[in-house]
């Protein structure tokens, strides 16, 4: 329940009573939750003593392992495609729901194996030898420590470049700094102006601040008609471009740019 929308909720305290009212509404022993919040319901987590939980959890193949353990047993050898902490919690949540509503347990291996995940969160656009290139929705701090973890786990040992959209004036107002320490955590980073969507400017926030305060000596501000030149000139094995805004229109084109390269 991260301090996000607050043009619309006002103030973090607000935006959580909003969440336990609508937890509230769902009948008793079918909200899921994830273990630690300040709810109650049915906890899910990962090798925790929550409800619904991952254990054993390896990475095999860039894939996650690991034993489902749940309150009538465990379901062993299970396989989840997509990385990612985050994923995997969502997974399990999943996995509880649906023997919650009575889903055949025996099914439900080859039913998690079979999901691909969904657009713009860690998509693969390329993925060769010599280039790793990720799509990702994330324009939230919390987001991109997401997506720094899947990554680092994916691709331990490997510089990574980071190719940020900051989405909002305001939201990047609110977490101006939490934004650069995320980021600060890559190896290099390609920063782009503000996608403003609905808002107006404001006075002090900008890209250029915020590159700023990014702790990095590999970091430069370019435009979106500069992101093909930088990116094809980029050491870097695994890059990752992020945000809500036309980013996503802008990574199809780096994509089909660089298969034409190969």
């Amino acid at each position: 329940m991260d301090a996000d929308h607050l043009d619309i909720y006002g103030d973090a305290t607000a935006l959580e009573d909003t969440f336990k009212e609508f937890g509230s509404l769902v009948p008793e022993g079918k909200l899921f939750i994830q273990n630690g919040l300040p709810l109650e319901g049915l906890t899910v987590g990962i090798e925790d003593d929550a409800l619904y939980s991952a254990q054993h959890v390896t990475i095999q193949d860039g894939c996650y392992h690991f034993d489902f353990k749940h309150p009538d047993g465990v379901i062993s050898n299970m396989q989840f495609n997509l990385p990612g902490r985050h994923n995997l919690s969502n997974a399990i949540t999943a996995l509880g729901m649906a023997i919650l509503y009575g889903s055949p347990t025996e099914l439900l291996p080859k039913a998690l194996l079979s999901f691909s995940g969904v657009n713009r969160r860690f998509t693969y656009r390329l993925k060769t030898e010599d280039r790793v290139l990720i799509d990702d929705y994330a324009h939230h701090p919390t987001e991109i420590a997401a997506v720094y973890q899947s990554v680092k786990e994916m691709y331990p040992d490997t510089p990574v470049l980071a190719v940020f959209q900051p989405h909002l004036y305001s939201r990047t107002q609110d977490f101006m700094d939490d934004f650069a320490m995320q980021l600060s955590r890559f190896d290099e980073v390609f920063l782009l102006d503000i996608y403003p969507a609905r808002e107006l400017p404001i006075a002090g926030v900008t890209s250029n601040v915020l590159l700023e305060k990014i702790k990095l000596e590999k970091k430069r501000l370019i435009t979106k008609e500069e992101l093909l030149e930088n990116i094809t000139n980029a050491p870097q094995k695994v890059m990752v471009m992020m945000g809500a805004g036309d980013i996503g229109v802008e990574i199809l084109k780096v994509t089909e740019f660089l298969k034409d390269a190969c």
